[in-house]
């Protein structure tokens, strides 16, 4: 058996190929849309990928099985309770997946659909066998595949638990993908596709989920990217013993603020999307770039690293660095569908535009030639960061804002500090007073930087923000 996990830190984002190294046939679960290494390791494994496999409809993220079917051929298969707006297979509960050749001489996957690997058992099946659960909680059509090495072995090779089963921690119930059933249903769902599924595999079986540490698709992953049942049901705290009740109202309480980009991906990843450009993103000169802001609306999206763009950005311009989870925060402050033009360092700027891709946000009209220098030239058109040192004390007219997640917040946080976790803070700008000062504050001081940009563009005439966040200003407080 060929197995193969890749794991994308930027978006703590893990997809797998699964191939049967005799017959050659692969399944390749939860792509994402730049697909340049998938087919790279098949080719070279000598794999074949005919199916695409989506545990479901992931909101985090575009997913890449558009991209992956036009350059294989490949059937993509979500589900059986899915609906797309393009042709798709769907996936029973209990369903087999038998990617080996029957020894009877047939035609490996002669049982199958279109090509695609076959599912209905064939006269002495070997090799590599995949099971369907469905498995719904985190999304109505959510699955998890049960990886055998072959159809008769005693225990499984492992299971793919998409977003129903973390390391740590287990799927969040109350994302807008579940459109039309309210958190504490689906979390109902979640719990029994737990106990009555995933939980009835032996302790041995190795688990893989979609995600790791950082993803808001739960609040608790671990950085482990694999683990086995047996660890996860001695030590995630959502599996301990308890009745449905206790788990849907210890998972419904306390989760990261949903990105605005969320039920945009997840809709593309529904209804379609254009094919990912791979295309360098365009030079403009800074008259271009302050053009399209001015006539087209774009946004002036900076990437550098955070010290550069504090001492001197683009007066009005957004900021993620580079160096930080830049697509997440990139669809927390910028609306999908708009324009936006990059200010970046020379050479990332098509890495900038690769991770925005990656989330949807293909709107990227170009970036700026040689911003250090264009900041240089134009001091008329450059602002700078106001950062408090962590032991000056914000000034008692200061609305104080802690831009973590609720979760954070309620561990600790500073006397007088109002919770707009970042996800949400487009949203409720209008609560906060313009014309007062505000001082914000996160973790570690990234979220906050990104956090007064956006009320800095915002028309906010007063915006300071903590150095180094609450993890230093909070022994200073105690």
């Amino acid at each position: 058996m060929h197995f193969a996990q890749y794991y994308l830190d930027c978006l703590s984002q893990a997809s797998y190929l699964i191939g049967d190294e005799t017959t050659g046939r692969a399944v390749l679960v939860d792509p994402r849309r730049d697909i340049d290494d998938y087919l790279r390791d098949a080719e070279a494994a000598g794999l074949r990928i005919e199916l695409i496999i989506e545990t479901h409809f992931h909101a985090d993220f575009l997913s890449g099985h558009l991209e992956l079917a036009r350059a294989t051929g490949a059937t993509i298969a979500f589900g059986e309770t899915a609906e797309t707006g393009y042709p798709i297979r769907r996936l029973r509960d209990g369903e087999r997946i038998y990617l080996g050749a029957p020894a009877d001489g047939e035609a490996p996957g002669a049982s199958g659909t279109s090509g695609a690997p076959g599912t209905s058992e064939p006269s002495g099946a070997s090799g590599v066998t995949l099971t369907v659960l469905a498995t719904p909680g985190h999304t109505p059509e959510s699955i998890c595949l049960v990886v055998h090495e072959h159809p008769d072995a005693d225990e499984p090779y492992g299971v793919l638990t998409g977003d129903t089963l973390f390391v740590g921690d287990v799927g969040r119930p109350d994302l807008l993908a579940a459109a039309g059933l309210t958190p504490e249903e689906m979390a109902g769902r979640l719990y029994r596709s737990l106990r009555d599924k995933l939980l009835t595999l032996p302790d041995a079986t190795r688990v893989f989920p979609a995600h790791g540490a950082g993803s808001a698709c739960g609040r608790n992953l671990s950085t482990e990217t694999t683990s086995t049942i047996g660890d996860q049901r001695r030590l995630n705290y959502a599996l301990q013993p308890m009745t449905e009740a206790e788990f849907v109202r210890l998972v419904t309480a306390g989760q990261p603020a949903t990105p605005g980009y969320f039920a945009h991906d997840a809709a593309l990843n529904r209804d379609g999307h254009p094919l990912l450009d791979t295309a360098p993103p365009a030079a403009l000169t800074l008259d271009e770039a302050l053009a399209a802001r001015r006539e087209a609306g774009a946004v002036l999206l900076d990437s550098r690293p955070l010290a550069a763009y504090t001492e001197a950005h683009f007066t009005g311009s957004l900021h993620i660095s580079l160096d930080t989870r830049f697509a997440e925060y990139a669809g927390s402050v910028v609306a999908p569908g708009t324009p936006i033009v990059l200010v970046s360092d020379p050479g990332t700027e098509s890495e900038a535009r690769l991770r925005l891709a990656r989330i949807g946000y293909d709107h990227v009209l170009g970036h700026v030639q040689d911003p250090a220098a264009q900041l240089a030239r134009h001091p008329e058109l450059v602002s700078r960061t106001h950062r408090l040192a962590p032991d000056e004390a914000p000034s008692a007219q200061a609305q104080l804002v802690d831009v973590r997640n609720p979760a954070e917040y309620a561990a600790g946080a500073l006397p007088g500090a109002v919770n707009l976790p970042l996800a949400s803070l487009p949203g409720h700008c209008a609560t906060l007073d313009p014309d007062r000062p505000v001082v914000l504050y996160c973790r570690s001081g990234n979220r906050s930087v990104i956090a007064a940009a956006l009320l800095e563009a915002r028309g906010f005439r007063d915006v300071r923000d903590i150095s180094g966040g609450y993890e230093a200003v909070a022994p200073a407080a105690g």
